[in-house]
């Protein structure tokens, strides 16, 4: 908040909000970019791992290999959400399991599981698309955008 739109605070506001201030445990922020670092390092290494298979056990070349590669990293994260194994990895990971694709399935499968009692269609189906939606919303909006950049230098170069 600016100063300009900060309360007044009392003086004994003041002082308690001191106290609380000396009370407060540090964060290791230190630790927390490690983790994250190490962890979001080993999800993108086991992405590229897997990638790496279906290129030797499968024909895949580089570019086609991946889509399967990210549908399995999907499947693995949701697996992981439903097992509630996800949340404990996260615990400890900390920004690291926010990875795009991992992260994102993560968010929606947790979204699905919250709110299956209220029934498929309005609870999952619902719950689930209200994150997803802006996402999707972006990614077209960028796309469409980047897509018309593009198209504008390529007539500017003339062809190129």
């Amino acid at each position: 908040m600016s100063d300009k739109k900060k309360k007044k605070l009392t003086p004994v506001q003041q002082e308690y909000q001191d106290f609380a201030k000396q009370r407060e445990p540090e964060r290791p922020v230190l630790k927390n970019c490690l983790m994250a670092f190490l962890f979001g390092g080993s999800i993108c290494l086991v992405g590229q791992l897997i990638s790496t298979f279906y290129m030797h056990f499968f024909g895949f070349n580089e570019k086609s290999a991946g889509d399967p590669t990210v549908a399995t990293l999907i499947f693995i994260s949701v697996l992981l959400t439903g097992l509630g194994v996800y949340d404990h990895i996260a615990q400890v990971a900390g920004a690291g399991t926010i990875i795009p694709v991992t992260g994102f399935a993560n968010a929606m499968a947790s979204a699905a599981i919250e709110h299956r009692s209220e029934g498929y269609v309005l609870g999952v189906g619902g719950n689930m698309f209200k994150l997803a939606g802006s996402v999707i919303v972006f990614g077209t909006v960028a796309a469409f955008v980047i897509g018309t950049i593009k198209v504008i230098i390529m007539q500017v170069l003339g062809g190129f």
